[in-house]
């Protein structure tokens, strides 16, 4: 792999994700602190009677003006730098396609969790952020049950994976370890980009591995099953139910600290907590409230990659197979083997890849 292309790819990339999140934070302190929020309130507030009505009209003038303000960094940086490096498959119709299907899937749910979010801090302005917690997690889990059976789909073609070799060793692979599936099942990823990728999706009944046809064109069948094995990794060692258990208490704890600070400050902006006009700034809090324990949940995270790692070099009886997947993974996905250690501290929820492979490299020296 060429390391400067690559180094280039990520460093423009990551400058793209960053002066979104920045454009972002921009546009809701000059929303908040220049009047513009108050002055949408009043003329909103005025033409429509129904406090939800007014509600998702002020949704959706924000989420125009933000996707309108946002939508030249986004697009040259999920368009045009991944046709730049010849990483994308997509014609300019599709890009916008997927675009408007995704809008279309979030859509009804952000208004549903909107509904709830300002019935609940309307009626419960003391405690609507321990009740808004628990419709978080509610809605999470269920989620995480119905993507890969109804959402997935909409985006991806899913048959079962016809390579019956294959399908057998990964049953037994699973089988060895305990875990229930729905089944194995290949998707189309090349019909939107080159890269390759693999994944276990689903809880409960809906459990399922789902495996990217460019994935099956460019991995041995060991290596496949060596990167699998690392997926269950994280299974047996239940890194899956400790990151929803630090999600949950961080969920809580990063909307009760908004109240406490919201509480102090939403007079500023309207005369009750729920006034529109006052809304932007829960979102800005918990804008910085990620900001600030991103890079410590990326800890934790590169913790259990650490620990998935060794279990599938140890459960392969061999690091040589996942060593050479990786390899191969980080060169098809113009991966960065080495970043600063800064841009890893902050951005990576994974070890560099070079950090990953001396580990495993050794892997006759470590537990």
């Amino acid at each position: 792999m060429d390391k400067k292309k690559s180094k280039n790819y990520n460093r423009i990339k990551l400058t793209l994700s960053i002066s979104d999140s920045i454009i972002n934070l921009v546009f809701v302190l000059v929303l908040l602190f220049c009047g513009f929020s108050v002055k949408m309130d009043h003329w909103i507030s005025g033409l429509i009677g129904n406090e939800y009505l007014a509600l998702f009209f002020f949704l959706f003038l924000l989420g125009i003006l933000s996707s309108i303000i946002t939508f030249p960094v986004g697009f040259c940086k999920d368009y045009l730098l991944e046709h730049r490096y010849k990483l994308s498959n997509q014609t300019i119709g599709q890009y916008f396609l997927e675009k408007a299907k995704g809008m279309m899937v979030v859509l009804p749910i952000l208004l549903v969790m909107m509904s709830i979010f300002y019935f609940v801090l309307k009626n419960r302005p003391e405690s609507w952020w321990i009740i808004f917690g628990t419709v978080i997690v509610f809605f999470s889990v269920l989620l995480s049950r119905l993507a890969p059976t109804l959402i997935f789909p909409l985006f991806y073609k899913f048959s079962e994976l016809d390579n019956s070799d294959l399908r057998e060793k990964i049953e037994n692979l699973c089988n060895q370890t305990g875990m229930n599936l729905e089944g194995v099942f290949r998707f189309d990823m090349s019909k939107n980009t080159q890269k390759a990728n693999a994944a276990f999706t689903g809880i409960g009944k809906s459990k399922r591995i789902i495996l990217g046809d460019t994935l099956l064109g460019t991995l041995e069948d060991d290596e496949i099953l060596a990167v699998l094995a690392h997926e269950l990794g994280h299974f047996k060692r239940k890194h899956i139910w400790k990151g929803m258990f630090v999600g949950v208490l961080l969920n809580y704890l990063g909307l009760f600290l908004v109240d406490e600070i919201y509480t102090e400050y939403f007079l500023n902006f309207g005369p009750e907590k729920h006034s529109l006009a006052a809304l932007p700034l829960i979102a800005l809090l918990l804008s910085i409230f990620g900001m600030i324990t991103g890079p410590l949940t990326n800890i934790l995270s590169r913790k259990h990659e650490r620990e998935a790692d060794a279990f599938a070099a140890k459960f392969m009886q061999s690091p040589g197979p996942l060593i050479s997947g990786l390899n191969k993974l980080s060169r098809q996905n113009l991966g960065d083997d080495d970043p600063h250690p800064v841009v890893e501290f902050l951005f990576y929820s994974h070890p560099s890849t070079r950090k990953r492979i001396e580990r495993l490299s050794a892997f006759g020296l470590i537990d």
